[in-house]
Order: C-alpha cells, then structure tokens, then sequence
C-alpha cells in the first residue's frame, strides 16, 4: 500500500460525513493502522479502503465524549466554530481567538 498526504492537520476540527459527530485530530496514520477486527466490523458497504490516512480524534457528539478512528474520505471540515467540549482536548490543545487549535506542549509532559 502506498501512503497519501493527509488532508487534514492534527489540531484541525472535523465532523463526520454521515455520522452525527464531530472531533479535533490528535494524530494521523498514513494508512490504515488498527486491528483487521476493527475493519472487519463495519458493514462491508460502509468500509473503506485501508490505503488513505485515518485520524485519531477527541470526538464527541450530542450525549457522551470518546476517542474515534476514522478514514479520510469520512471527513470534512467542521466550519461551525463551536469549542470542542471532550476533556481530553483541553488537556493537550490550546484554542486561539479565531478557534484554531495547537498542541499545548506543556500538557505533554
């Protein structure tokens, strides 16, 4: 498998494209890097190819905070502006005025 250049930026809020949640990317895999059970998983129709970058996010949707993995093609770009509220993204991303989110090197120690 050859690896693509990911569309996304660890920091960069997303939301997925059918699914009704959204998160901030705290790490990127080339290609797909999880357990072949975990692919194997998702319904054959709904499963993407191994060969695209998959994002580690701090995802959340409307009633609970988790940690999600997810392909690129599943994504888009969340424009709504809105804070992310899962706890660990406050410990390891400081958010600027305009809602960017970078890497707080202090919360990495």
């Amino acid at each position: 498998m050859e690896a693509r250049s990911a569309k996304f930026r660890i920091g960069q809020v997303v939301k997925h494209r059918v699914y009704p949640f959204r998160g901030v990317i705290f790490d990127v895999d080339p290609i797909f890097s999880n357990t072949e059970e975990w692919w194997l998983a998702i319904p054959e129709h709904l499963r993407p190819s191994k060969d695209q970058p998959f994002y580690h996010l701090f995802a959340e949707n409307e009633e609970t905070e988790y940690v999600a993995y997810v392909s690129e093609q599943n994504l888009v770009v969340d424009e709504s502006g809105q804070p992310i509220r899962h706890p660990q993204a406050k410990e390891y991303f400081r958010r600027d005025r305009k809602g960017r989110y970078t890497l707080d090197r202090t919360g990495l120690n």
